[in-house]
């Protein structure tokens, strides 16, 4: 497996756990337990951000910018719901 391929597995893996433990502070019982979930959560952003800088920084995960065309597009679509 190479660097680009390991990385991207690092980065799916750690949006699944950034997923969990969303859930796991939305449902949560207990502001302790509530605060713990949060505080792990933004461990794993903070982790899944440092990845997605490092992958895009080598050209590995690329991003395009919506037109603003498609903005307004999407933007109507929803505006009668």
């Amino acid at each position: 497996m190479d660097d680009r391929n390991t990385m991207e597995s690092i980065l799916l893996e750690v949006k699944g756990v950034c997923d969990l433990y969303m859930h796991g502070t939305i449902e949560s019982a207990t502001p302790d337990v509530h605060c713990a979930f949060d505080s792990a959560l933004q461990d794993a952003l903070c982790m899944q951000n440092e990845i997605y800088e490092k992958m895009q920084s080598r050209g590995w995960y690329q991003t395009s910018s919506a037109q603003p065309q498609q903005i307004e597009q999407t933007r109507q679509q929803y505006a009668g719901k």
